[in-house]
This record gives C-alpha cells, sequence and structure tokens, in this order.
C-alpha cells in the first residue's frame, strides 16, 4: 500500500517541478531597501529549505527539553533491574536457607522496589529466616497498608503471635483476615482451632461451618464436631437456667451423633427439668438401643432413685430390652440385681458376661461386680478374693482414650485434658495407636504453603 502512494506523490512532485519549469514566472519583493527579485521555482525552494530548517531546530529543542525526562525514567528502569535482580536473588537465598544472603538482597530490593508487594514479603521472610522477629514484624506491619499484601501480613502476625502464645492476639489477626478474604484456609483454620480452644463455641460454630465448606474438614467429621459444640452450647445454656434451649441444643446435638452419649445425658438432664419424665425415658431408651454407656446406665438408675430394689430390677431389665446382645445390657441387670440381692439373676447375668468375653478374659467391670456378687451371697468366702485378684490384672475394659496422644481421661470433655486437641476423647476398649498430632494453629510463615490437618479431629465419642 506504501509504495503506490510513494510512487503517486513523486509523480505529483515530478508534475508540479514540470509545470513550474515551463512557466517560471517571476517574483519581486520589496521590503524598505530591501528588494529581491526571483523565479517561483526558487522561492519554492527556499521556502522548503526554511521549512525543513525550523523542523529541525524545533526537533533540537524538544530533545533537550525531554532530555531530564527521559534521564529519570532511564534511572528508574535501572533501579528497577536491579531490584528485580536483587529479589530474584533473595528468593534463591532464601529456598536456599542462606539468611545472611537473604537479608542482604532484601536490603538491597526493598528501596529499590518499594511499589512492588513482594519485595515486602521476601523482606519479612529473610528476617524470619534469620531470626530477627523485630524485623519480620515490622515487616508484616507494613504489608497490612496495602491491600494486595495485607492478608498476607496478617498471616505473618499471625503466626508469630501462636510461637510466641499470645493466642488472643493471633485470632485477632485470624478474624481480621477473614473479614479481608473469607476463602482464607489458614485464617478459618486458625481461627477455628483458637476458638475451640478458648471455648468460644458460638464463634466455632460458625467458623466450623465455613471450614466443612472450603472442604477443611471432611462432611462426617464436621458433623461430629458440631456435635460436640452443640453439647457445649446446651451446657452452657443449662448453666444459664434457660432448660428449654438446653433440651433443643441437646436433642440437635443427639441427631447428628446418635451414639455420642454427654449429647444424650444433656437431653435427659434437662427434660427432667423441665417435668418431661416420659421423654427423657424414651430418650434414654433409644440412645440405650444405639450405643449403650455406663453414664446412661447411671442416668437410668439416677431417674429411678427412690423406687424399691426389686422395682429398680424391673427397670433396668426394660431399659436392657433395647439392646439385650450389649456387655452394658448385661451389666445394667446385674448391678440392679445385686442391689436387690436377687443373687440367682446376678448370677446369670455375669456369667453371659464372663462367657463373652475374649482370650484376653473378662474386664475388671465384671470381676469387681463377680466379687461384689460372691461376698454377697457367701461372706467371707474365697470366691470373692479370687475375683478381686483376677480384678487386678484384668483389661480395664472401655474408657475414654483420645485419639490424638493416646491418653486416658476420666471422663468425656471436649477438649483432651491431656493434649487440649478437640473431639479426640472416644470411648473404646482398645487403645489406638496414637496418630501423629496435629499443630493446634498454623505457625507457618507467609511464603509457605498453607497449613492442613488443623481442625482437631475425631470420629465418634460416646
Amino acid at each position: 500500500m506504501r509504495f503506490p502512494l510513494a510512487l503517486i506523490a513523486i509523480a505529483v512532485v515530478v508534475a508540479v517541478a514540470s509545470f513550474v519549469a515551463d512557466h517560471p514566472g517571476r517574483v519581486e519583493i520589496a521590503w524598505r531597501d530591501w528588494q529581491i527579485e526571483t523565479s517561483v521555482g526558487v522561492l519554492a525552494a527556499a521556502a522548503v529549505a526554511l521549512g525543513l530548517a525550523v523542523a529541525a531546530l524545533v526537533a533540537v529543542l524538544r530533545a533537550v527539553l525531554a532530555w531530564p525526562r527521559r534521564w529519570r525514567a532511564f534511572q528508574r528502569e535501572r533501579r528497577r533491574r536491579a531490584g528485580y535482580a536483587a529479589l530474584t536473588g533473595g528468593l534463591v537465598a532464601l529456598a536456599a536457607g542462606d539468611a545472611e544472603e537473604a537479608q542482604r538482597q532484601a536490603r538491597r530490593a526493598v528501596p529499590l522496589l518499594d511499589d512492588v508487594p513482594l519485595s515486602l514479603v521476601l523482606s519479612a521472610e529473610a528476617a524470619r529466616l534469620g531470626g530477627d522477629g523485630a524485623a519480620a514484624r515490622a515487616a508484616w506491619t507494613a504489608m497490612l497498608d496495602r491491600p494486595a499484601t495485607a492478608v498476607i501480613g496478617l498471616r505473618g502476625l499471625f503466626a508469630e503471635a501462636v510461637q510466641q502464645g499470645d493466642h488472643a492476639a493471633a485470632l485477632g489477626y485470624a478474624e481480621r483476615a477473614r473479614r479481608l478474604r473469607a476463602s482464607a484456609r489458614w485464617a478459618v483454620e486458625g481461627a477455628l482451632a483458637l476458638q475451640l480452644r478458648a471455648g468460644r463455641w458460638e464463634e466455632a460454630r460458625d467458623s466450623l461451618t465455613d471450614a466443612a465448606r472450603l472442604g477443611i474438614v471432611p462432611p462426617a467429621r464436621a458433623r461430629h464436631h458440631r456435635a460436640v459444640i452443640l453439647v457445649e452450647l446446651a451446657a452452657a445454656a443449662a448453666a444459664q437456667g434457660d432448660w428449654r434451649h438446653a433440651a433443643s441444643l441437646a436433642a440437635r446435638a443427639q441427631g447428628l451423633a446418635p451414639d455420642l452419649a454427654p449429647a444424650t445425658c444433656r437431653r435427659v438432664e434437662a427434660l427432667r427439668v423441665l417435668g418431661r419424665i416420659r421423654a427423657a425415658r424414651k430418650t434414654l431408651a433409644r440412645a440405650w438401643a444405639i450405643a449403650p454407656h455406663p453414664a446412661l446406665a447411671e442416668l437410668d438408675a439416677d431417674m429411678h432413685r427412690g423406687d424399691p430394689p426389686l422395682a429398680r430390677v424391673g427397670t433396668a431389665q426394660a431399659l436392657a430390652a433395647a439392646n439385650p446382645e450389649a456387655e452394658e445390657s448385661l451389666l445394667l441387670v446385674a448391678a440392679a440385681a445385686l442391689e436387690a440381692r436377687l443373687w440367682g439373676e446376678a448370677r446369670r447375668q455375669l456369667g453371659l458376661a464372663v462367657a463373652r468375653a475374649g482370650a484376653a478374659g473378662p474386664s475388671r467391670r465384671v470381676c469387681l461386680l463377680m466379687a461384689q456378687l460372691e461376698d454377697g451371697e457367701r461372706p467371707g468366702g474365697a470366691a470373692g478374693r479370687d475375683w478381686l485378684a483376677r480384678a487386678v490384672a484384668a483389661p480395664p475394659g472401655p474408657r475414654y482414650l483420645c485419639r490424638g496422644c493416646g491418653a486416658e481421661a476420666a471422663s468425656w470433655q471436649a477438649l483432651c485434658p491431656h493434649c487440649g486437641e478437640f473431639d479426640t476423647l472416644a470411648w473404646t476398649e482398645a487403645p489406638a495407636p496414637p496418630r501423629p498430632a496435629a499443630p493446634p494453629v498454623a505457625v507457618e510463615a507467609p511464603l509457605l504453603p498453607a497449613p492442613s490437618g488443623l481442625a482437631p479431629a475425631g470420629q465418634s465419642d460416646n
């Protein structure tokens, strides 16, 4: 396209030049004492030469005037190139674990790349790697003023607060990060773990919902976690005298985890206070049919404490009928029969329990009840002493064990009294090998991957 246009332009110029050459004409200019006489062609050539001279002069002036701006742009580009070179070197040193080199490169990169957020990240990480907490904290705090790095800065401050044991400050940083970015997994994990540890159950319930939505906590585990939180909320409502709300919360917990004995106990307790004895007994029977537990047996005994011993045997047999094959049902009826001095019935129930025992033999509870039976039926006999001796070496039977640390707890709690993990106490007979305990909160640095497994685990607590 340009070549035809150039040919046309050349043709036009040649035509004009030919026309002027064929018709030279004359031009006369008189100004004061000056008089110029020339042809049209010469005048046109002079005008073109003057125009070119003016254009050249203007170009020179523009170049001179633009020189400071171009020099500043050149300097900025040099600084930027040097800054990115320092940033690259710092990241490489950081990956290699060379704290001294990383800090040196960070000191070069920050003033050269003040407008690049990654330079602050490098500075904070290099300071952290070098053990300079004050410098790292200053860099993380500086990030809070920039929308692009505010969440990274909060994560760094959060990790430092956790390492220092300042859980209140750490929780504040995590909650602030969640407000800025609801999908920040580390913030949801950290907030949930700290809220659970602090017993802030209402807030923990909301955080658990977010954690389940983001896939941080598997659905089944989130369901059980939610049930445990509802049990604690029911306890808080009962402590404030709001028994109706306590019964509602415990019912929801029981619906989420039917095998969770503390949920049943809370609900039955609230129903009894509200005068709904029939509903309490039905709730207890349904729970016994699913997962018999000594706490439920104690609750049933307390509900019939004023009954005659023989009537107590009948109520125990009625409850045991909901799950007749369970060992707890045998022990429930045996204990009631011992109280009523029905030695034959007690011996029959305990005999079934002994017969069902495995190679390890009957549990300690069975041995103690057998010793009580022998002493009651034949006081001072050797059989009672033999069962007491067997109880010493007998397997302990089911009890609350922590899935996190493997320690035993005297009673159920939402948090393990030994390791502090949430929802890890399970009513079980044989201790499982303790799994490696997950850190209660995330302490990784901002450049490292997001933490996983933060929310304490627990699959089944009875």
